[in-house]
């Protein structure tokens, strides 16, 4: 256990700071790698004089390029590749190129997005058949409604009655203060 009693960890660490003068005497070892390598180059002219290996190398790197594509393995994590997996239920993942995806083709939608789909449809099903009057939610409104007419159709009927009950109780008000006032 490191002192102090607290778990360790490497950002307590001191730092370590290279002085300018290491960096100047990097920059100027890279920069003289450089130039050498422009010097060699230059001296070559098509690169006959360069590394054999480089140039076979380069020569090759086109065939590798194209074997690469139609044997493309990907790198193993771990220890991945040193044990033998026999799952028949793995499917190795294919590299698929731009010129192989068939964008015309209809795509398999997820999970999500089916039942999204399929709520939507439902829920339009739902209102043609409540519009229609087909749903028991809208039977119990239709008669809702029936009732509130009912009681509106009564309350102007009553409505009307008094107002000509009202109607002829002036008139005949009139008349008897007209048959008073005549007397």
């Amino acid at each position: 256990m490191p002192k102090g009693g607290r778990k360790g960890g490497h950002k307590g660490r001191a730092r370590q700071y290279t002085s300018p003068e290491e960096i100047d005497a990097q920059l100027q070892a890279e920069k003289q790698k450089a130039k050498e390598e422009e010097e060699a180059q230059e001296e070559g002219g098509d690169g006959a004089t360069g590394d054999p290996k480089k140039e076979k190398k380069s020569l090759d790197s086109d065939e590798s390029e194209e074997e690469d594509d139609e044997d493309y393995q990907p790198k193993h994590k771990g220890v991945e590749g040193m044990i033998d997996i026999e799952n028949p239920n793995r499917v190795a993942q294919t590299a698929k190129k731009v010129t192989q995806i068939d964008m015309e083709s209809p795509r398999e939608l997820s999970r999500r997005e089916r039942e999204e789909i399929e709520k939507q449809k439902a829920k339009e099903r739902y209102m043609k058949m409540h519009l229609a009057g087909k749903t028991e939610q809208a039977k119990a409104d239709l008669a809702r409604l029936a009732i509130i007419r009912k009681q509106r159709e009564e309350a102007a009927k009553k409505k009307e009655e008094e107002r000509k009950a009202k109607d002829e109780a002036s008139v005949a008000g009139k008349r008897m203060q007209s048959l008073s006032l005549n007397k």
